[in-house]
Formats: structure tokens, sequence, C-alpha cells
């Protein structure tokens, strides 16, 4: 019923007693000065600006122009048209890390000659990110990179397909409106949105070279923006993260099957409605609801790799994954696949299920849910439905069988790709560990829980443990890597892995 309220509102208009009022009149007392940024603060030469109105809610815009259809296109024109236009980048022209770079530059350099309003702005400057799960990923892994003092917190407009990441902070999964009032409305919700913490996951994959052509596959890989490749000393390594899922085997096929179908004919994807469709066919195409048939048992998750969890620091055990199992899924938010809850909310009445927690977006856990086919996921339409429940961890370490299979399918936050395995030396090995925090804007209602809000009816008692740990965990490995424009994590040393390949 909340979620239809929202859905009715962001219309241009609504009825109320019989008559008809346009929405603007309900957002007369929003004023657009509070979200202003001046041109001095965005460019450093600038002629400094003499500003009445010190902005509430300052903002810096970012829209994936290529997200939505044409939605992305017309939303960057209306932020444009209502904001300062140079506060408002179009991803395809502007990197997200050049922009904040030389924007916390300018701050640190205004700062330092006293002015009072960059001080301002740096203490309150809030992100919008309109785009798929991907470019939210994208602008999350950028700011986490930044380690800055006073990190901007995020909100995200949903303009992708599943919308998962905005789903689960209340900020919708239905592309929004473009027109003024639609703008207006969100732009007051980010101002009065409460703040959120956010676990983030940082992923390293590592496998032998293969003797021969060991360059050219990897090179050509279509990584996500938060995955980086590299060659080093024999291996190949795979560096990144991820806020919401990592998952391995048939679902991750399915993306990349619609991805790659996207990319060949973008004509035939110009609305979410009309892309959920082509999801959805492809899947049967891809034998997703026929899997005995199409699916041969020696690609299910048992049969690829042997997976070992931690819950406790130091702590491994082999974590027992079901033979029918085709997905796994490690999951941090309360959404998947368009706004299903593949964790859902574990009965403590049940003895399989009374050491397991709700699903806390910052807890220092992460859940690792498995599926058999799509009949199986259509479980999660049901009330209290979920997937099968494997386990929580800290650290989730998969170890791929030598020759098992020369390739499987990944996916990262809504981004598929086709990975290669090593089926001549050494197994692959790949290891998933906590790795702080970012802040998010939570809009109502918001399906995300957190161990911090006193609100919450839920409680378990290790939980000081893992919050505790994971800040010293943090603390312990203090170097950070970087690979490129969306380099995101702060990642634990190369011999954390060492000992699995002797």
């Amino acid at each position: 019923m909340e979620e239809f309220f929202f859905d009715f509102v962001s219309r241009s208009a609504y009825r109320v007693k019989g008559k008809l009022l346009a929405m603007g009149s309900i957002m007369s007392e929003i004023n657009l000065k509070d979200f202003f940024v001046p041109n001095y603060i965005l460019s450093l030469g600038s002629e400094v600006e003499r500003v009445s109105h010190p902005p509430v809610c300052p903002v810096i815009v970012f829209i994936n122009s290529k997200s939505g259809g044409q939605l992305g296109g017309e939303l960057l024109v209306r932020y444009r048209s209502l904001l300062n236009k140079n506060q408002v980048f179009d991803l395809g022209e502007s990197l997200p890390d050049k922009v904040l770079h030389r924007l916390y530059h300018n701050l640190g350099m205004l700062k330092d000659k006293g002015d009072l309003l960059a001080v301002h702005i740096e203490k309150n400057l809030k992100l919008i990110v309109a785009g798929g799960d991907g470019t939210a990923s994208w602008l999350l892994g950028v700011v986490s990179d930044m380690r800055l003092p006073h990190p901007p917190k995020i909100a995200t407009v949903p303009l992708g397909t599943g919308n998962n990441l905005h789903f689960s902070f209340g900020w919708g999964k239905k592309n929004p409106g473009t027109d003024r009032e639609s703008v207006e409305l969100f732009l007051s919700q980010v101002r009065s949105a409460k703040e959120m913490k956010i676990d983030s996951w940082h992923i390293l994959m590592r496998m032998r070279s293969p003797k021969e052509g060991s360059s050219d596959s990897i090179a050509s890989l279509e990584l996500p923006h938060c995955l980086h490749a590299f060659h080093q000393d024999g291996w190949h390594l795979f560096r990144g993260g991820f806020w919401n899922y990592f998952s391995i085997g048939m679902d991750a096929q399915v993306s990349y099957a619609f991805h790659s179908e996207r990319k060949l004919n973008p004509e035939n994807f110009k609305n979410q409605l009309t892309n959920q469709k082509a999801y959805l066919k492809i899947a049967c195409k891809q034998g997703w609801f026929v899997s005995p048939l199409c699916h041969p048992p020696s690609r299910n998750i048992a049969n690829l790799a042997a997976v070992k969890i931690m819950r406790r620091e130091g702590i491994w055990e082999d974590l027992v994954i079901p033979s029918s199992m085709r997905s796994i899924i490690c999951l941090n938010l309360p959404s998947f696949s368009g706004g299903l809850d593949p964790w859902g909310d574990p009965s403590k009445n049940k003895l399989h299920d009374s050491d397991l927690t709700p699903p806390y977006v910052d807890d220092g856990l992460i859940e690792i849910v498995g599926f058999r086919n799509a009949w199986h996921g259509l479980v999660l339409l049901a009330p209290n439905g979920h997937g099968t429940r494997l386990g929580q961890a800290r650290r989730v370490h998969f170890e791929f069988h030598k020759g098992a299979i020369n390739h499987t399918y990944m996916r990262i936050d809504g981004e598929p790709w086709k990975q290669p395995l090593s089926v001549e030396d050494d197994k692959v090995v790949i290891e998933i560990s906590h790795s702080g925090r970012v802040d998010m804007l939570a809009n109502l209602p918001c399906r995300a829980k957190s161990v911090h809000d006193p609100s919450s009816t839920h409680n378990y008692g290790n939980r000081d443990y893992y919050i505790n740990r994971d800040d010293k965990f943090a603390e312990e490995h203090v170097v950070v890597k970087k690979f490129g424009a969306a380099s995101t994590f702060k990642f634990v040393d190369d011999r954390d892995i060492v000992h699995y390949h002797q």
C-alpha cells in the first residue's frame, strides 16, 4: 500500500475531495536555492559569488543519460534547467572520480582562504545518482575509494531494469517522472532523507595464466565498473567489490544473455516494462525453467567449487551446498531481481534458522542463498518465501575444482560477465571479505535494516562482536591499491590467499 501511494503521488497531478490539484501546489514550499552549488565552488578561477541563501542541501547530480531508454537524457535536461547546469553531470561525458576529486580540491583551497560557504557545502553535500544498479555501485565505489573525512551521502534515482539498491533504500524500483514536479518532489525527499550505512564487500579472484594466449582472453573481458583485471607473476588477478550481491551460476548466465542482446539491439530495449519482458523471454530460452534438460548437473555449484565461510575471525568452515543448486548468491541487501528478497526473515522456531539473523545491511555479515531453477525462484513471490538459506559469513572462499569447467558466469550488482577459468594448472580461487561501510540516504518506505536502528525489532547476541571486529580488521589492512576510474576498495594483502595454493 505504501509503495502504491508513492507511485501515485509521483504523477503530475492527484485528486483530493473530488478536485484536481496540480502537484506544483504541494511543492510550493520547495526552494531550489536549497540545492544550489555556485560556479566558483565547482571551478577555481570563477568569480566569487555572493550567496544570500546558503544551500541547506547542496547536491551534485550524476546521470547516466543512456539508462532508462530516453528517460536518462530527459532527466539530465530537467535537472540542468532547475539547478546550476554545472552541478549536473552526464556520466557518458564526465567520470565521477575526476569530478569529485576536482570538487574536493576546490573546497580545500577555498577553506584554506577562510571561505565559510565552502566549509558549509563540504559538511552538507549530498550526491544524487541516476541510473541502474551498476551505475549506483560505480558511484559508491568512487566515494569509498576517496576516503574523505566528510564523505557525501548518496541518494539514487532508479533508471535500470532491476534497481535493487534503489528499492532497498526506499527510492523505488520504477523509472521516475522527468517533469518538474516529479524532480522537485525527489529533491525534497533527498533533503529530508535519513542517513544509513551500508557494508561494502571486496572480491579477489586469482587464477594461473594459461600457457598460451594468456593476455588476450583477459584483456577482451568486459568486466563490471567495479572489477579490475591485471597480470602479475604468471597469475591473473581480479579485484573489485560490491554492495548488493555477487552471484555465480545460471542467474548470471541469463543476465549475461540479456545484456548481450541489449548491446546488439539497443532499439528493442527502450523502457523498463519491455526490458523485464525480454528478460523473462531470455530466461526461458536459456532453460532456466527446464534446467535439468538444458543445464547438466556437472555445472551445478557443488560440482564446480568447494566453498568455505568465516563467521569468526580466523576460523574457516565448510559450507554445505545441496547438489541441486545451480546458482549461489552472496547477498548484502534485501532486494534481488527487481525487488525480491531471497533471504527473508529467518524463524527462530526452526532449528535450521536458529543461528541466522535478519539481513542487516551494516552488520559485517553477508547472506548466502542458493537456487535450483526459476521455479524455485518463484517461491519468492509468495508471502514469507525465500531461497535456500546456506549461511552467513564475514568472509567467503570459493575454490573451483581443477578442470571442472573452462568458464562460468558471474554477476556483481546487476552487471554480468563471462569469466574464463583455468583448466591447466592450479585451481581458481575467489575470496570475498568485508571492506568497511559507505553512507547512503534512505527514503520511506525503506526495506534495508540497520543494527544501529533502535526502532528495529530484531537483535542478536554477538552483534557487537561483529561490528567491533570489522573496525579492527579495517585498521589492520592499511594498504590501498587503485586500479582505474572506479577503483573502489581497500584490499587485503595477497598473502591472505597464498596458502590455498600451496
